[in-house]
């Protein structure tokens, strides 16, 4: 598993023997066990629970259950999956995290296997507090697992650490199930673990990848050519019940820095090959994603959009600019809008694949994973260009001369890509880790400001598209993959 964290880890000093252990077991590029198939895995997090809404530290105690509104999310959670035909379903056996399984479970026949390392993450003496009760008992304790959570430790253990250790046991056992598509239905921190350590990240990525109540997030396995550890794609992150963009905190923390990266809408590229990443029109399907994602965009105010100048990406930011202007007519607000348009030649990365083989540029940017097929020389084009792009990002949102300040960028998925890559301080080698759909939006969060960490609150998020959008747990492409 790749994963530049995991050297950062092996220069700490471990204080116990057991953590010595627990270190080497995460720190040993250990692979995972070869698939004969390819293998889709959905991972949901349970609805809002009577401790989520009570503001208690849960962690693996089982004295909560889910909420009215925890029961209604889980029921659009199964709306959303419905027309999925699930092989198998592993739960966490805590209560909360069980109903909702059987909920979006629903009538199927197979029974719902329960694994305890799916539990939420152990946090022992924390367990029951209110957050203010665990800030008075234990003050620093409770400070350092506010900030610096990879190296919290308390009653003797690591928590962060021991639940990466028991991320990397789930993933053996349900890559070893006969299974194509897998749904686990468990909670926020130990999901958050199952998606770092499948794309290889480390425990300092802990509270980067968003897991709301009933939030969605895909996987896909696909087997290696030699046989060895499956290549592995974060299709999509946090595809939440409800509306993305519609709260202004990540991870409890609020935020008036924001980042929404817009893939432009469907092109008329039937094709979708690398060798067509020109200067494309878009089809019809595409002028309705971006209408919808305007849509979304309504209750926001954004201050600036940035595009690419491809056509597609300037009829994209075109149509969110004029719905944001026209948002007083619309009965969104009464104060009439005006949105800042600007074009970065860095958010167009076409012609870093017309220099390509023939081999590479009949790649499709459907297929999950693809840019793995990719030389090295292009991928590291593609990364010192949309650096640059990143850079210009962060600069436009370092403006302070609005309290709040919301910064939509329009581009290819391959460039949005590339910038989640530089968001999340990755090299080349994970940019086929991940996938974007066209007309998917992404959200990154500033809590700290533009010179702190981004925090991601979805990736390909498309259920904004409603009945255009590209079922969540279907492959992009037409074969027999998944």
């Amino acid at each position: 598993v790749r994963s530049s964290s995991s050297l950062q880890e092996i220069d700490k000093s471990p204080t116990t023997a057991e953590d010595s252990k627990l270190r080497s077991e995460l720190c040993a590029l250990v692979p995972f066990p070869p698939i004969k198939a390819a293998k889709r895995v959905v991972l949901v997090r349970h609805g809002q629970s009577t401790w989520n809404e009570e503001g208690r530290i849960q962690g693996s105690s089982n004295f909560s259950v889910l909420t009215k509104k925890g029961e209604a999310q889980a029921e659009t959670s199964r709306q959303m999956l419905i027309d999925d035909s699930f092989d198998i379903c592993f739960s966490s056996p805590l209560i909360r995290s069980k109903r909702t399984a059987e909920i979006i479970w629903g009538t199927r026949e197979d029974e719902i296997i329960t694994d305890s390392d799916l539990r939420e993450i152990d946090l022992y003496s924390f367990q029951g507090l209110l957050k203010h009760e665990g800030k008075a008992k234990f003050g620093p304790a409770f400070r350092q697992w506010q900030v610096d959570a990879a190296n919290f430790n308390i009653d003797g253990h690591y928590p962060v650490r021991e639940l990466w250790g028991r991320a990397r046991n789930c993933w053996t056992k349900i890559l070893a199930h006969e299974s194509k598509s897998v749904l686990v239905v468990a909670h926020n921190a130990v999901n958050q673990a199952l998606v770092a350590t499948a794309i290889g990240l480390g425990t300092e990525y802990f509270r980067i990848l968003l897991q709301s109540n009933c939030g969605v997030s895909v996987l896909d396995f696909i087997p290696h050519p030699d046989g060895g550890s499956p290549l592995i794609c974060l299709n999509r992150l946090n595809q939440t019940p409800g509306s993305p963009v519609a709260t202004g905190s990540s991870a409890g923390r609020r935020t008036s820095r924001r980042i929404i990266l817009v893939c432009q809408g469907s092109t008329q590229d039937s094709e979708a090959t690398v060798s067509k990443l020109g200067d494309q029109q878009m089809n019809m399907l595409g002028v309705i994603q971006a209408q919808k994602t305007a849509e979304l965009l309504l209750d926001l105010k954004v201050s600036t959009i940035i595009s690419s100048p491809s056509n597609a990406c300037a009829q994209t930011a075109t149509i969110i600019s004029q719905v944001q202007e026209a948002a007083d007519c619309l009965g969104a607000d009464c104060v009439p809008r005006y949105v800042e348009m600007k074009n970065i030649p860095d958010l167009d990365v076409a012609e870093i694949f017309q220099p390509s083989t023939k081999d590479t540029t009949d790649i499709s940017y459907l297929r999950p994973g693809w840019l793995n097929g990719l030389d090295d020389t292009v991928t590291s084009a593609l990364r010192e260009r949309s650096g640059q792009a990143w850079h210009s990002l962060l600069t436009e949102l370092s403006d302070g001369s609005e309290e709040e300040k919301i910064v939509v960028a329009v581009a290819h998925p391959v460039a949005h890509i590339a910038l989640i890559g530089h968001c999340l301080n990755l090299t080349e080698e994970w940019l086929g880790s991940f996938h974007l759909d066209a007309g998917s939006i992404s959200v990154v969060d500033f809590p700290d400001g533009p010179t702190g960490r981004g925090i991601i609150r979805c990736i390909n998020y498309t259920a904004h598209l409603g009945r255009w959008s590209i079922p969540i747990t279907r492959s992009t492409v037409d074969d027999d993959s998944f």
